[in-house]
């Protein structure tokens, strides 16, 4: 929810053109941990953060001094908030797997291939969210759905082959990142 405590806005800096581009919502965030939602004029938490993703709305989150880009951070705080909270998304060996890819050559190919990963989930939950409520999804439409998730993934597998390939990234798979090659 969206606090009343208002301030007032600013219409100088750059933080004020970047406000002008359309579609896109400011968030400033101060040196008081607080962020400020420049479009609603008020203070909001994490949780107002997260109900705009969840929304869809494209925004972006500005240090309010530097005017430095911090909506990554401010996405991975929300994330682990949710990861330690209820029921975790990632395995413990999960995260060290995904720990181990940062600055090994597999870094930037595995941004990619989770991208594309959580893309082809997300198609497949739209595809659930589409069946008339009460209906039952019908085996041979999970199949059709699963077939082509399958299908997707196979596709993607084979471009991240391919760009490791290009890469000249040759090591045997089931060697983690930053193993020793037997």
């Amino acid at each position: 929810m969206v606090t009343a405590r208002k301030k007032p806005a600013s219409t100088t800096g750059p933080a004020h053109a970047a406000e002008a581009r359309p579609g896109l919502r400011i968030l400033k965030k101060y040196p008081n941990r607080r962020l400020y939602d420049t479009q609603a004029s008020s203070y909001i938490t994490l949780a107002d953060v997260k109900r705009m993703v969840l929304d869809g709305v494209a925004f972006e989150v500005h240090d309010a001094k530097t005017q430095d880009d911090l909506t990554r951070s401010i996405l991975l705080q929300i994330i682990l908030e949710e990861e330690t909270g209820g029921v975790p998304m990632f395995s413990t060996a999960s995260l060290a797997q995904i720990i181990r890819f940062y600055g090994h050559a597999m870094q930037g190919v595995m941004g990619g291939v989770l991208e594309r990963q959580m893309q082809a989930v997300a198609e497949l939950q739209q595809r659930f969210a589409e069946q008339p409520p009460g209906m039952p999804f019908a085996p041979d439409a999970w199949s059709s759905l699963m077939g082509s998730y399958a299908e997707q993934s196979k596709s993607l597998m084979n471009k991240w082959q391919e760009q490791l390939k290009n890469a000249g990234v040759l090591f045997p798979f089931g060697v983690p990142p930053g193993g020793k090659k037997p």
